[in-house]
């Protein structure tokens, strides 16, 4: 039986496909109590498999529910129900259509679909520390231009004696700031610039508290993944975030994929060629090129392969982006993560290749 899920903010629909159809459907609140109504419903069918859509965002309680508890989950993406939803021969759009679409997927496409494994503590709270950190970063930057532009309207000079706005130094300063000029206008300038300078300085406590915990949970964790060259312990966190526990399955050709940094064939007319691949986990995507950028300055493998690469009549630029061909280093970087992440899993759980 193949049971798919689709996932609402307020309530859950499953719909049960056998292999002669459509079965059964039914309708649950996404709560607990509704999670546990949903296994019972399905506990009639002696064998069983699941898909949820979006089980790492809307669907994460019901996925997690039902992993926790002993059944077989698969992870669907809503691009990959939306696909389906077109195929049919008859157009519609439903919260049963989804559901159906999800079960579908999950009978022809069982072996390749993500599992979706029971959340570990410390990979859970790690993830949840490094997404807040995203987070408040992001805050902190629009806080921080916020500030940049009240001061250009107290003092368009204000850099010549005001430290620069990402320092501790500087927005102590800005938090006893004084603006020149003795109208009232100046008063509410000079206050909004050590409110927001106020609201700055918290984000940035913030930021350092989260940054702790995150070095504190790769060192104990996730230590293997630093000594891979570029790799510190902000971007291991970054990295585990994304992936989570290591898990069966996961190889390089899987892994890369995943991150979307293996090339995609646009082949033609005899000629053999490749494109970049803009599909993926984009965040992934992100770290791998951040984690290749900083290879390119300080890891000498990195270095003689631009080097190469530019001599063959490339930019700088054009040979960061050959990085996606077949056999290339940013490839291979993929490959060099694996075995420092596999270890990390707990001993006696060993990743097959």
């Amino acid at each position: 039986m193949w049971i798919g899920v689709d996932a609402h903010k307020r309530i859950h629909q499953a719909v049960a496909l056998g292999g002669d159809g459509e079965l059964s459907e039914r309708t649950i609140d996404n709560t607990p109590v509704g999670w546990a109504s949903l296994l019972t419903w399905a506990q009639q069918w002696p064998e069983r498999l699941w898909a949820v859509e979006g089980s790492g965002s809307l669907g994460r309680g019901v996925a997690q529910f039902l992993a926790e508890h002993g059944q077989r989950v698969h992870e669907v993406s809503p691009k990959w129900t939306a696909q389906r939803r077109r195929t049919q021969r008859k157009p519609g759009k439903s919260d049963r259509l989804d559901a159906l679409a999800v079960a579908r997927l999950l009978r022809e496409e069982a072996t390749s679909l993500p599992l979706v494994l029971p959340d570990e503590d410390d990979v859970a709270s790690l993830q949840l520390w490094s997404r807040l950190r995203e987070d408040v970063v992001a805050d902190m930057t629009r806080v921080r231009n916020r500030l940049h532009a009240l001061l250009l309207l107290c003092d368009p000079t204000y850099k010549t004696h005001i430290p620069d706005l990402t320092t501790r130094t500087g927005i102590r300063a800005c938090q006893a700031y004084t603006a020149p000029g003795q109208g009232v206008l100046a008063r509410h300038r000079e206050q909004a610039v050590r409110q927001v300078a106020a609201q700055l300085t918290l984000l940035a406590d913030q930021e350092q508290q989260l940054h702790r915990q995150l070095e504190g949970a790769v060192a104990r964790r996730f230590a293997p993944l630093q000594a891979i060259p570029g790799l510190g312990p902000l971007t291991a966190a970054a990295l585990v975030a994304e992936l989570g526990a290591p898990r069966p399955g996961l190889g390089e050709s899987q892994l890369a994929a995943l991150a979307g940094v293996a090339p995609l064939e646009a082949s033609s007319a005899g000629g053999v060629r490749y494109r970049l691949n803009r599909q993926g986990n984009r965040r992934l995507n992100r770290l791998f090129h951040q984690i290749t950028l900083t290879q390119q300055r300080i890891y000498p493998p990195a270095e003689g392969y631009l080097a190469s690469e530019t001599a063959r009549s490339y930019t700088p630029r054009s040979a960061a982006c050959a990085q996606t061909a077949p056999g290339s280093f940013r490839l291979a970087t993929v490959a060099s993560l694996l075995e420092p992440y596999t270890r990390c899993r707990p001993s006696g759980c060993l990743i097959t290749p």
